[in-house]
Order: structure tokens, then C-alpha cells, then sequence
């Protein structure tokens, strides 16, 4: 029987992440996860090829396409046998329980499209967590911006209760299949080429029915050095 879970990274010129965000989906407790990486136009991507002599992932190459039509592409070659999926930037690292607690949360909520934790901030060039809050959900200003919640403050427990949330972080994702097969013509939508396509998602999902929950027990860590900025 093949993998239940997949897990899809959207990568350009994501060189000094993409390892160690392959490791820590690689050493997931309990969970085999299959593995997409959707390369979106970086300057060169032997650092993906040589990767593939460590780890197991299906490498489908595009040109810089955007966030969400690389998403997409990505998602279209998933396997018939999955039945959750993982998005996640290269710039995130999970926790090594991860994906076996989203697994069990979200079955434990079948009205949930969407499970997301809390995400911390992590330096790259040190290679530990900051002590601070990356994000932990999408909320909407009263003057109309969408913001991370918590972003930059000191983690000292103010978001560690498990709550119903209208729009979570598109850096990390674990969805329902089921979810997102009941969308009409595609996960995300094309027309957003880079940021707030999770925002779009999210209420494509509320407004068709289904619910996004946040769960503090969900943790993993964010650099957001992806292009290696």
C-alpha cells in the first residue's frame, strides 16, 4: 500500500534550506511521506540533483511560473493513495512529530480542510530557533491588512490553545485531499503569483463548508531565507 500523507516544496534558488528541510520531513516519526519538489526556475538546480543521491523525492522542473501554478503542478502528479497534503516552503523545518500529530488531529476533526501549528523563528546562519514567534494563523486588521499573528513576539504561551481561525500561513499547510478535491479548477489560484494565495485559499474553503484549525501542539520552524537572501 502506498503513502496516505505527500508533502509538496516550491523551490527557486532555495540552496541553503532545501537540505535541511528534506531531513527533517525525512526523519517524520511513524510517517512515510512522499516527497514532490516542484523547482520554479532557479538560476541552477544541480544542488536539487545531487540532493536526490540522499533523498527520495519526485522532482518536476518549471519555469519561475509563481507560488501557486507551481503548487498546482506539484499537486497534479500526486499519487492516487493520498489522502493529505503537505504544503511547505523549503525555508521550513519541521519537528520530528510533526506530521504524525497533524495526522491524528486531523482526523480527529473531519470538518477540517486545514491543520497548522505554530510556526518559530529559526537563523539560518546559526542554525537555531530565534526565540520568537514567526506565525501562528493569517488574521485581517481592522484597516483591511492580513498579518501573521504573533509575529516577532517572544513565545511565552499566548497562542497555545487550539482554535478555529479564518486564514492560516501558507508556508505550511496540511490539508485534507478530500478538501481540496471538492474546489472547482485548482488548489490555488494562478492569478496570484506570489503571497496572499493563502489567504484566497483559505476562504475558497470557509466558504465552502469547511473549517481551519490552528493547534499549538503543531511546531516547526521558519527561516524565511528561502532564496537565500
Amino acid at each position: 500500500m502506498g503513502s496516505t500523507v505527500a508533502a509538496i516544496v516550491v523551490t527557486h534558488n532555495s540552496a541553503s534550506c532545501m537540505e535541511q528541510c528534506l531531513q527533517a520531513l525525512a526523519d517524520q516519526i511513524e510517517i512515510a511521506v512522499d516527497v514532490v519538489v516542484v523547482d520554479c526556475g532557479s538560476d541552477d538546480i544541480s544542488y536539487l540533483q545531487e540532493l536526490r543521491n540522499i533523498f527520495s523525492f519526485q522532482l518536476v522542473e518549471e519555469e519561475n511560473i509563481g507560488f501557486s501554478r507551481a503548487n498546482n503542478a506539484g499537486y497534479a502528479v500526486l499519487a492516487d493513495t493520498i489522502e493529505y497534503v503537505l504544503f511547505l516552503n523549503p525555508d521550513v523545518f519541521l519537528s520530528r512529530s510533526f506530521l504524525q500529530s497533524a495526522l491524528r488531529i486531523s482526523k480527529e476533526n473531519p470538518q477540517a480542510a486545514i491543520v497548522s501549528g505554530k510556526l518559530l523563528g529559526y537563523d539560518l546562519h546559526k542554525k537555531k530557533a530565534s526565540g520568537r514567534i514567526d506565525s501562528t494563523g493569517v488574521i485581517r486588521k481592522f484597516y483591511g491588512r492580513w498579518v501573521d499573528r504573533g509575529k516577532g513576539e517572544a513565545d511565552q504561551g499566548q497562542y497555545d490553545t487550539s482554535e478555529e481561525l479564518t486564514a492560516l500561513c501558507g508556508a505550511l499547510l496540511f490539508c485534507r485531499k478530500e478538501a481540496l478535491d471538492s474546489l472547482q479548477d485548482f488548489v490555488f489560484d494562478p492569478d496570484f503569483f506570489l503571497y496572499k494565495e493563502d489567504v484566497e485559499l483559505c476562504m475558497r474553503l470557509l466558504k465552502g463548508g469547511w473549517k481551519l484549525l490552528y493547534h499549538p501542539e503543531l511546531t516547526a520552524f521558519h527561516c524565511r531565507g528561502w532564496q537565500g537572501e
